[in-house]
């Protein structure tokens, strides 16, 4: 496949001296390029937050959120999958991160993983997709047969599908039911795509989790009432989460805490309704897991 007339492979005319330029020059071109990425991004709203709907619509009813991905791509749709367990509480199997050549490719290169199409589909089958998952793309180039593969799949079972690339009118998004493609512009240093295209990739991955969570009631107001607390830092942000909702003592807060079994939700709702844990569970089963409707 010709890629010369990738937006992506394209020269940058703002940095063709870039091996003339001193560290200070050389900050200043790459932080005016980057500064760009969020304009850009701004002009696919409506496509993100359609994306959007959809996982929300998936995950209300038992399914997953599935990202896939090479390279760089697919490294970033593995970070989100991973954070999104301690800080929204969810089991590892809800957001789901696959990068082609499987986990030694997120730090070493798995040469040609990429290039079939096949392993695409192996993988989604190896995780028996279904209506109600959600599965997304992540290319940059918008051409990678790995993340290609797997959508033709998706869509050929009736699952949902989005994508996230930098090349408008790209290949993976004529197999994305919502993709998301947004044009950044040629990267500073030629081709490399972990730079503006990555860094316009991370930002919407934030979005879609982030937004996700949000609509299936991981968040009140803006604070994440499902995050786990896993070490010292984290027990203390909670504990000051359940004290500055409730506007409580300090004292009160800890208690609300272990007597919730460390759940901030809980703890919440416990302390908005003066209530027992049991009481505050079933509450919060009543209205969906959303704080603000119990």
């Amino acid at each position: 496949m010709d890629i010369s007339r990738l937006t992506t492979e394209l020269r940058n005319e703002h940095s063709s001296k870039l091996d003339t330029l001193t560290p200070e020059q050389f900050v200043e071109v790459m932080n005016n390029e980057d500064q760009k990425v969020a304009q850009f991004i701004k002009e696919e709203n409506k496509a993100i937050a359609n994306l959007i709907t959809q996982v929300i619509k998936g995950l209300n009813n038992g399914g997953r959120l599935i990202y896939m991905g090479a390279g760089t791509s697919g490294r970033l749709g593995v970070l989100d999958a991973a954070e999104c367990v301690p800080t929204f509480g969810v089991t590892s199997d809800v957001v789901v991160g696959l990068i082609a050549g499987g986990p030694t490719a997120m730090t070493v290169a798995v040469e040609g993983a990429e290039d079939d199409e096949r392993l695409g589909e192996q993988d989604l089958k190896d995780l028996k997709i279904n209506v109600h998952d959600t599965v997304i793309g992540i290319a940059a180039s918008g051409r990678t047969p790995y993340v290609i593969g797997g959508l033709k799949y998706a869509q050929s079972i009736k699952v949902a599908t989005g994508c996230v690339t930098c090349n408008r009118q790209s290949e993976v998004g004529k197999h994305a039911d919502f993709p998301v493609q947004v044009d950044v512009g040629p990267e500073v240093l030629t081709g490399s795509t972990r730079l503006k295209a990555g860094t316009a990739q991370k930002l919407i991955l934030n979005m879609i989790s982030t937004g996700a969570m949000v609509g299936i009631g991981k968040v009140y107001e803006n604070l994440m009432i499902d995050v786990k607390p896993t070490n010292k830092k984290l027990k203390q942000r909670a504990v000051n989460m359940i004290q500055e909702v409730l506007d409580c003592t300090d004292d009160e807060s800890m208690r609300l805490f272990k007597e919730s079994d460390e759940q901030v939700k809980v703890a919440i709702v416990m302390g908005m309704h003066q209530i027992t844990k049991a009481e505050a569970v079933e509450k919060l089963k009543q209205a969906k897991g959303f704080v603000r409707n119990t």
